[in-house]
């Protein structure tokens, strides 16, 4: 009988293949099966011993999966996801719609902590390790301001949107962050940026034969609440150009906090990442958080939890004695 924590997954998607990548790195766990609304014999897994199974049957599996990682989309899938699995495992997701987290935990709280589970929500670099880092800023240097800069990196709803517009074929967006409001930030100037100064972004399009590539370009530069407010680049490829250049998911950020202590000493807190593939990366995170939330079921601390609740030492496979001698 294997000691291994015994994992499952909901949803193949990009995330989702990268968690099965995250489990086969990592000893102390394995993964029993992969639960999606396909059928489940078009997932063509090259994986012996895991599962393919539909969605509708994970009920079965509650006595076979110690910790679900929900690995579906946070506009539609998780808001039900997570509060459904919640009620027949504990869980770990990366809901990342900032604006409704909190309602996001009360409604799998009380799901959780009514069926004995530990679900841990929106796991990943951000909201994840950026808003650990952003709190730890704060509470060390009080007297201060904090930055967010996200990128370089590949961003899924703005690809989505230019891919909509009319004449394009194909096309990706990059968000860039500005080097000269980073610089400002750094030196402990603390000021004051609007979202399109601490931004800018650079599209790649494939457009259709025949297509007014002037008209894209405007469309693209004028389009609300995307680019309109952001110095914006289009920039027009071939298909063999996308596909050899922009087929991977980079992204990364800073977390900056510039504060004061003393008699106005400038102290940097400083927290960044440079990822060649996000989904893979965030899916790393989910797999790590799985053990915390093993760990903190067998401790009977049921309910919903964020990374604020999660000691570090929760998610490392070392024991207390080993982090203490060789970490600390």
């Amino acid at each position: 009988m294997s000691n291994k924590i015994k994992l499952g997954i909901i949803g193949y998607g990009n995330l989702g293949k990268g968690a099965v990548k995250a489990i086969n790195q990592t000893p102390d766990m394995e993964l029993v099966a992969i639960f999606t609304r396909r059928d489940p014999d078009s997932l063509n897994l090259d994986e012996p011993n895991v599962k393919a199974v539909h969605i509708s049957n994970a009920s079965e599996y509650q006595n076979d999966i110690d910790v679900m990682l929900l690995c579906g989309g946070s506009a539609t899938d998780l808001p039900e996801q997570t509060p459904h699995f919640a009620s027949m495992f504990n869980t770990v997701d990366s809901y990342d719609t900032h604006a409704k987290i909190p309602e996001f935990y009360q409604s799998v709280h009380e799901v959780a902590a009514k069926h004995d589970k530990t679900a841990i929500i929106s796991v990943g670099w951000d909201p994840g390790l950026f808003s650990i880092n952003r709190v730890m800023a704060e509470a060390i240097l009080p007297n201060g301001e904090n930055y967010t800069f996200w990128g370089k990196g590949l961003s899924q709803g703005h690809s989505d949107a230019v891919r909509r517009v009319n004449g394009v074929k194909n096309g990706v967006q990059y968000t860039i962050p500005s080097e000269p409001a980073i610089e400002r930030v750094r030196s402990g100037e603390n000021p004051e940026l609007a979202t399109s100064e601490k931004h800018r972004r650079v599209c790649y399009i494939v457009a259709e034969d025949g297509a007014d590539k002037a008209a894209i370009e405007n469309e693209i530069k004028t389009m609300p609440n995307y680019f309109a407010d952001y110095e914006t680049e289009v920039h027009f490829i071939s298909e063999e150009e996308l596909a050899r250049d922009h087929s991977k998911a980079p992204h990364g950020g800073f977390v900056i906090r510039g504060g004061n202590t003393g008699e106005d000493n400038k102290q940097i807190y400083e927290f960044s990442l440079k990822l060649d593939s996000n989904p893979e990366f965030t899916a790393s995170v989910l797999v790590a958080y799985a053990r915390a939330a093993y760990r903190l079921s067998n401790e009977k601390q049921f309910g919903a939890k964020t990374v604020y609740d999660v000691a570090p030492g929760y998610i490392s496979p070392r024991s207390a004695e080993e982090l203490r001698k060789n970490y600390l």
